[in-house]
């Protein structure tokens, strides 16, 4: 009886012992989410080619984010005038890719303003496969760091170009683009003001959307759990209230399946002023396209409105 007592004591702390070093490895890989940014770094920018749209002039270009990781970007400028004009960065969803700036780019130019949208990691050109959820979750994880890191590193790129204006440099995040968008505006102090359309943060509560409980079915209570874990440092939660004192705008569906509601307003409520929010009785605003362009036009006139 001694010898099992003993043996299941060592047992005991050999697990303890585990979970007190994958705690700490996790706490540094987690402490070192957002680094490698450098300002310093050469951006290496090339234009890879200009052409006349309907309705606006595309510039493809590209640069580098962390050395080495090549950033596929697409500039839609107002047809007429040299500037400098303001600008929009974009941040595109999870599923969608730089070319999605073609289909929004007309509200903008005709506003007056620059947009820009860049390939996010794993996206357009820089798609990668992954073999199962944990490597998604992975590769996702990394997605949200670069999203950030590239973002500043697109405002250094834009600084260079004297079509654009380096004190109205305004981001504009949709869905994933508005969760990792809100932690870029708050890093970075260039940017003007931010819309944040249809994020959320508290990831366990933006993890237990109705549209995750019907693809992961019994899985999904695990996923969540993992996806929380693993995530944890790129919670926007944590970090939206850096944006302040600079303006944000909140756009969220009241019956968005896809982030929650209660997500949203979780990422409002970590907000400081000044903010404001506007709710839409509408699901996500990929699925609910009747409220696509009104919910772009509201965001275009919020933009405008801090622009004077």
């Amino acid at each position: 009886m001694g010898c099992l007592k003993k043996g299941l004591l060592i047992t005991a702390a050999c697990g303890l012992l585990l979970l007190c070093i994958a705690g700490i490895a996790k706490w540094r890989w987690d402490a070192r989410f957002y680094d490698g940014y450098d300002p310093g770094q050469p951006l290496n920018a090339e234009v890879r080619g200009e052409e006349e749209r309907p309705g606006y002039r595309r510039v493809d270009v590209v640069f580098d984010g962390l050395p080495g990781q090549r950033v596929p970007t697409l500039i839609a400028f107002p047809p007429n005038g040299e500037g400098p004009f303001p600008c929009a960065i974009f941040l595109h969803g999870i599923g969608q890719k730089k070319e999605f700036l073609d289909d929004i780019a007309a509200p903008f130019v005709r506003a007056g303003f620059v947009l820009v949208c860049s390939d996010q990691y794993t996206r357009g050109e820089r798609r990668i496969k992954g073999e199962g959820q944990l490597d998604e979750l992975l590769a996702l994880r990394r997605r949200a760091a670069l999203n950030v890191i590239e973002t500043r590193r697109l405002v250094d790129y834009l600084l260079t170009r004297p079509d654009v204006d380096p004190g109205r440099i305004y981001l504009v995040g949709a869905s994933f683009g508005a969760i990792t968008g809100s932690t870029a505006a708050a890093f970075e102090p260039r940017i003007r003001a931010a819309v944040l359309t249809y994020g959320g943060g508290n990831l366990r509560v933006l993890l237990d959307s109705e549209q995750a409980e019907q693809e992961l079915g019994r899985w999904h209570g695990l996923v969540r759990e993992l996806g929380a874990f693993i995530l944890a440092p790129a919670d926007p939660v944590r970090h939206v209230a850096g944006i302040a004192p600079r303006p944000v705008l909140f756009q969220n569906g009241r019956h968005d399946s896809v982030v929650p509601a209660a997500s949203g307003q979780a990422l409002f409520d970590a907000a400081r002023e000044p903010k404001e929010m506007v709710w839409y009785e509408s699901d996500h605003v990929g699925l609910d396209r009747e409220h696509v362009f009104r919910v772009l036009d509201d965001a275009i006139q919020w933009l405008i409105s801090v622009d004077k």
